[in-house]
């Protein structure tokens, strides 16, 4: 065989096999089709073998071993090596019928193909006809595609339906004969005759045989990364930006895989600092402050950070912020104030989003980049396009104040926190909504990057992880050791593959924990007031952000690294920390969430 239909396979002359039998070599009473001949012969090598076993626990079988070694040279292209490792060993890859069948499939020798299928191994009745349908299913279509309608009808009638595998299959396959050949391959779902679906129908077929007839392609390469996948998910402090573990060695990453020292200290806000969140591209940072400002932060050379524009249009505190999908937009919300759009190229202000008695809190954008939504205290929310145009609206009686929101990546459904102790998860297509239901207020939400799993904290001095993708409301994984009890703080994913949890906390310091486990990793130290808000960068998995009461915020990255050049430094500065916090630190009872005591 020429192309690529032998990659990964030994090469083979071809030879007459046997006729079929039904005796069952090393099966004692068990039932079905037999392996004859060569098959058989292997059958009783690898059953002779099939005791001895290798490696320090004696659970590896020599046999299995050896079959995999030997399709890792060939899938390598290592032809001669593979063959001697047989000839040496004893051990074939497959017998000479699994490869007879292999090449029949890739030559479109059907009817061979069927002959050849009952001496390839011992197989159930069930399986044997089961891949003896996908065989002749693809020789119908092959036929119908070359216009070939009585060869077709044949094979259906006389091959395909007196296997009773499936009967709506074989109506479906009969629909095929009537629709027009240009459509029979989207009807279908087929890729056409040819090696590509041919080597489809072999996949599909590895499927379905026992593995120690047809090995399954590439299962050393499988082996392994699976392993490696094992040891990266034991790894507590797995945080590298190099995804190839090596094989020489097992996988531990060491405690400074995780930022934990403080890079830089900003300083230009002249009030507490309420929120902060990277870009999506990492170059960016945008902050929000009780001093009514909102900075954009530039990324520069050595991963230290300057001050690009600052945004002065607001007359309340600026509590929330959130950047466009694309980053060159961003939204700022004033307390209980108006929503503002600013263009991140020339640092102006695009609109300002505002309605009578609003109060805006927060808002959130659609994955277009065209749409976001708003939400406030007068329990609405409300869907905007970036002219101002109103374009939906969520009120009512019953919808309490909205006090944050998100919309999922994919954009098909909105989350809210819109009372006390609810979470609601509004499906956006099928306008149908579920409520998960907490113990304790909530203060605010994260939607994680794939849009499955929802971060909440809570003032009981717990961070809740749901997932919300589950058919069934399973309980949350829970994370422990922060203090919360009156101020809004806000949690965020971070790290490779968002592998960590971490929050600010009302004793002034920030906590990260791994994602799974829920263990608590470190407990970082540095600022002098409640730390708002955190923000991990998402393309940096070694530098994260925190905000503070103590007008600050905080870059934090490895222990390890090199301290930043600063850049545009105050005169007179001490980088934070000559800021006092001057009792103004916002109180969730009092100003911007207040709680009911009596509903706690």
């Amino acid at each position: 065989m020429g192309g690529d239909s032998d990659v990964g396979q030994p090469p083979l002359k071809r030879q007459k096999l046997s006729k079929p039998s039904h005796k069952t070599p090393c099966e004692g009473s068990r039932t079905g089709v037999a392996a004859t001949g060569s098959a058989a012969l292997m059958a009783r090598s690898i059953c002779s073998n099939d005791g001895e076993t290798v490696g320090s626990h004696g659970q590896i079988r020599k046999v299995e071993f050896v079959r995999i070694i030997e399709q890792a040279l060939f899938s390598l292209g290592y032809q001669q090596a593979g063959a001697v490792l047989e000839e040496e060993s004893g051990i074939r890859l497959q017998s000479p019928a699994v490869q007879q069948f292999r090449e029949d499939i890739l030559a479109g020798r059907w009817d061979e193909c069927v002959a050849t299928l009952s001496e390839i191994g011992v197989l159930e009745e069930s399986t044997y006809k089961a891949a003896l349908f996908l065989v002749l299913q693809q020789k119908f279509l092959e036929s119908l595609e070359a216009s070939n309608t009585t060869a077709a009808l044949e094979t259906l009638r006389s091959e395909i339906s007196p296997l009773g595998v499936s009967t709506s299959k074989v109506h479906q396959l009969a629909s095929f004969i009537v629709c027009f050949p240009e459509d029979l391959l989207a009807k279908a779902q087929w890729k056409g005759a040819g090696q590509e679906s041919r080597q489809s129908l072999l996949e599909e077929l590895q499927q379905l045989l026992p593995p120690s007839i047809m090995v399954p392609e590439r299962r050393l390469e499988h082996l392994i990364e699976v392993a490696l996948q094992v040891q990266r998910e034991a790894c507590v402090y797995h945080n590298t930006l190099d995804h190839v573990l090596s094989l020489y060695s097992d996988h531990r990453c060491s405690r400074d895989q995780i930022p934990t020292r403080t890079l830089q200290v900003l300083d230009e806000h002249d009030d507490e600092v309420w929120f902060l969140q990277f870009s999506h591209d990492g170059y960016y940072l945008a902050s929000s402050s009780k001093d009514c400002t909102a900075i954009i932060w530039e990324v520069v050379e050595g991963d230290s950070l300057k001050v690009k524009y600052k945004f002065t249009g607001h007359s309340k505190p600026v509590s929330f912020v959130a950047w466009s999908p694309d980053d060159t937009m961003l939204l700022t919300c004033g307390n209980e104030e108006v929503v503002k759009l600013w263009d991140i190229s020339t640092g102006q202000c695009k609109y300002t989003y505002d309605k009578p008695n609003s109060c805006f809190t927060s808002c959130a954008w659609f994955p277009d980049g065209k749409r976001f939504v708003s939400g406030g205290g007068d329990k609405c929310i409300y869907m905007w396009d970036l002219e101002g145009h109103e374009l939906e609206a969520w009120k009512g009686a019953r919808m309490p104040r909205i006090n944050d929101l998100a919309i999922t990546t994919d954009g098909s459904h909105m989350v809210s926190i819109c009372d006390h102790k609810n979470i609601r998860i509004y499906n956006l297509e099928e306008k149908t909504e579920r409520v998960i239901e907490e113990e304790k207020p909530i203060t605010s939400l994260s939607v994680s990057k794939n849009g499955r799993y929802l971060l909440v904290n809570l003032v009981s001095q717990e961070i809740h992880l749901w997932d919300i993708s589950a058919a069934t409301k399973d309980l949350p994984k829970k994370y422990r050791g922060h203090k919360q009890g009156r101020y809004v703080i806000r949690s965020c994913f971070g790290g490779t593959d968002y592998a960590f949890i971490v929050s600010g906390s009302e004793d002034s310091q920030v906590y990260i924990w791994h994602r799974w486990n829920g263990e608590l990793l470190d407990v970082l130290s540095g600022h002098s007031g409640t730390v708002n808000s955190v923000s991990w960068n998402p393309v940096n998995p070694h530098m994260f952000a925190s905000a503070s009461d103590d007008h600050t915020i905080r870059i934090w990255g490895l222990s390890n690294r090199p301290m930043p050049k600063k850049h545009d430094e105050k005169p007179g500065s001490s980088n934070g920390f000559d800021h006092l916090v001057n009792g103004g630190t916002r109180d969730l009872l009092e100003n911007l969430r207040p709680f009911n005591s009596d509903t706690d």
